[in-house]
């Protein structure tokens, strides 16, 4: 018997799909902020003076590339108790997801830092800046600018890894489709609802930051040329 198509049903679940795709783009949002702030830390300690501090900031970054993101997410939400430190799931998404985007962050950031060109921190030397000055007012909106794509492209592919939230039973989207199935039983039509809504928000979420990339650096990119 051929399979009956039944998108009829999924209305009655609006609020649910709503209420997930909210969730997913607050977690998302939150944990940019706090992701790119880790990045520049960590980009800024890559060149630091200390080994010590490039030692930390290297191993964190190797630590975090070369472990599946949802063994991280397992390891604070389940693995930090045993520590006596409880946090609830959705800080534990948070805190999972900020330490993933800050470990690429500080490659992409770095990048865009050995990028800028020498003679703008000699012009910086001559004003009599200094490193702290030259990094915050010269260094970095220059950087941030070159490298504002591949943060872009991060930032979504991290929006897209928090599907698996799901597992520590954070409320997102693709928990919804999971209770939504388990209730009508037509996962075709719920998975395919759920594909085609991430799909439309990462379409959305690129824009939105492509077009805040070009408003905000603008300046920065003709400057550097």
């Amino acid at each position: 018997m051929a399979y009956q198509l039944q998108f009829g049903d999924l209305g009655q679940y609006a609020g649910m799909f709503a209420s997930g795709a909210a969730v997913t783009l607050g977690l998302t949002a939150v944990s940019t902020v706090l992701g790119l702030t880790v990045g520049i830390l960590g980009a800024a300690g890559k060149g630091s003076k200390y080994p010590a501090v490039r030692s930390f900031v290297g191993g964190y970054v190797e630590a975090i590339r070369n472990t599946p993101f949802i063994v991280q997410l397992f390891f604070v939400f389940f693995g930090l108790p045993a520590l006596g430190i409880r946090i609830d799931e959705y800080v534990a998404a948070v805190l999972a997801m900020t330490l993933n985007l800050g470990a690429y962050s500080v490659e992409i950031i770095r990048s865009g830092i050995a990028a800028v060109p020498k003679g703008h921190l000699e012009a910086a030397a001559s004003l009599a800046m200094t490193r702290g000055e030259t990094f915050r007012h010269v260094v970095l909106p220059q950087a941030i600018a070159k490298v504002f794509p591949a943060l872009t492209s991060q930032i979504v592919i991290t929006m897209l890894g928090s599907a698996v939230v799901s597992q520590i039973s954070v409320a997102d989207l693709t928990y919804a489709a999971s209770y939504i199935q388990s209730r009508n039983f037509r996962a075709f039509e719920t998975y395919f609802l759920i594909t085609a809504a991430y799909l439309v928000m990462a379409i959305l979420l690129r824009f939105a930051l492509n077009e805040a990339g070009k408003r905000l650096f603008a300046r920065n990119l003709r400057g550097a040329r």
